[in-house]
């Protein structure tokens, strides 16, 4: 058991939601996510922890948004963070990244395709910090465990894993929900379920991904009743005009029904 800012991170422990926008546009765009994401925890009775990258390094296109940079970023996330009270986790994508991050968030996060980088787990594990994991496209749910003994390596045991969908043919995911409590096999790592990414259809629009948002509140409802311990949501108040992953992301007044209807499935699943 660990705890992410104030909320306790375990397996069976309570549903938790990570959510935000894919990468930090604006600090008032990131504020007026975060601020309808603290009335809706406050409203399900559901531990919500913002999420936002401060550059998305691995984007299809050269000309794609990335974002403000390391040093914009962490000051602004670091504004949402005390502004807010809600836990902040981001991504890192380099070792020199890593110390300079941890300073500020409560959680750091391996992008799917760098989770075979050891280097970067070990780092991130050396931190002390807890360290969500993305699953990547590219692994199966037992490969998994090896990033997890590497983090484990350094002593650190705050882990979480997160399945985000498998490549199938071209420009397509798919889901195998028996990857979660496949997962959950490797011991006290609690597995999210990352609900929009999921129906992302990589490179489906040939400079960026096409996706299919609608069938997020699916997916993440099968997810909870396949035993997943967290969501993953990217959300936005303004979808369309996203910088990234405009094409996945969640309108977020669709979370409040959807955390509900998930929060009753959990209970359901648990026992």
């Amino acid at each position: 058991m660990f705890n992410i800012g104030n909320i306790k991170i375990e397996p069976n422990a309570g549903l938790f939601i990570i959510a935000g926008p894919c990468v930090i546009e604006t600090q008032q765009i990131c504020l007026d996510i975060a601020s309808k994401l603290v009335d809706i925890s406050k409203k399900t009775g559901v531990p919500i922890i913002f999420k936002a990258s401060f550059d998305k390094a691995n984007r299809s296109s050269i000309e794609s948004f990335r974002g403000p940079g390391m040093e914009k970023g962490l000051a602004i996330l670091d504004h949402i963070r005390k502004t807010t009270s809600l836990p902040i986790l981001t991504d890192v994508h380099e070792v020199s990244q890593v110390s300079a991050v941890a300073e500020v968030v409560d959680c750091l996060q391996i992008p799917a395709f760098l989770c075979r980088q050891t280097d970067l787990l070990a780092a991130c594990g050396r931190t002390g910090k807890p360290i969500n994991v993305k699953k990547g496209q590219f692994m199966s749910p037992d490969e998994m465990k090896n990033a997890v003994e590497k983090i484990r390596s350094t002593g650190n045991e705050k882990i979480m894993l997160t399945e985000r969908g498998t490549f199938f043919g071209y420009n397509r995911l798919v889901n195998d929900m028996t990857a979660i409590p496949a997962m959950k096999k490797f011991g006290g790592c609690p597995v999210i379920f990352d609900a929009t990414h999921s129906t992302q259809q990589p490179g489906g629009l040939g400079n960026a991904s096409a996706g299919c948002p609608e069938m997020a509140p699916v997916l993440a409802k099968a997810a909870v009743a396949a035993g997943a311990d967290g969501l993953f949501l990217e959300v936005h108040t303004d979808p369309k005009n996203a910088k990234s992953d405009a094409a996945t992301v969640m309108p977020i007044e669709w979370l409040e029904k959807l955390i509900t209807h998930c929060k009753k499935i959990y209970e359901i699943a648990k026992n």
